[in-house]
Parts: structure tokens; sequence; C-alpha cells
């Protein structure tokens, strides 16, 4: 079954309002939404990951990138931010199926 089927949008908003339930199955349900939810619970958790991203990686700053409607990030600010090597940096964002978008930038 893929990460797709694994979720259906009221699971994963009961999940996000429950008080005590653990962290990476929380995490998996945003991530699910943020791929499949409704466009109005996309917009606001992108809001509120961008606001915490400037709160905790002041020194991490997007790529400009006009041609793209995500924010785009260098590989290398990534894993220096998070304190990994930029190895470790591209298998994550490999493993969360983002797209590289040339000259060492995730989509």
């Amino acid at each position: 079954m893929d990460f797709k089927e694994q979720w259906d949008l009221a699971t994963a908003m009961k999940i996000l309002q429950h008080q005590t339930v653990d962290a990476k199955l929380w995490a998996e349900a945003v991530e699910w939404l943020l791929l499949y939810g409704p466009p109005e619970v996309v917009s606001l958790l992108l809001q509120a990951s961008s606001q915490a991203a400037v709160n905790t990686f002041a020194e991490l700053k997007a790529v400009d990138d006009s041609r793209a409607k995500d924010l785009c990030y260098e590989v290398t600010a990534l894993a220096k931010a998070l304190e990994i090597t930029e190895q470790e940096a591209e298998q994550i964002v490999a493993r969360k199926g983002f797209t590289p978008g040339g000259s060492e930038t995730i989509h």
C-alpha cells in the first residue's frame, strides 16, 4: 500500500488535533495533508511551516527561483542547518519525493 492510500482526510485531521499523539505519527499526518489534503489545509500548514522554519532556522534562506511555486533550498544549506552531511540531506529529500531543481536546489 502506498503512502497516499494509508491515510484519509478525517484520520489525518483527527491525528493533528489529538493532544498526546506520537510525534512521528503526527508528522506523517502533516506530510499526507501537505501532499493530498485540500488546498485550504495545505495553505495553513505551509504558513505554519514557513513560520517555524524562520523561527528555528533563521540562517536558512530560500533560493529565489521565480519559476517555482514552492520555496527552494540549497542542499548544502539544508544540511548545514540540520547539522547533517549533504549526502544525508539528499537521501532524506529523495525519500520524501522532492524534486531536484538544478544548481543543487530542492523544490
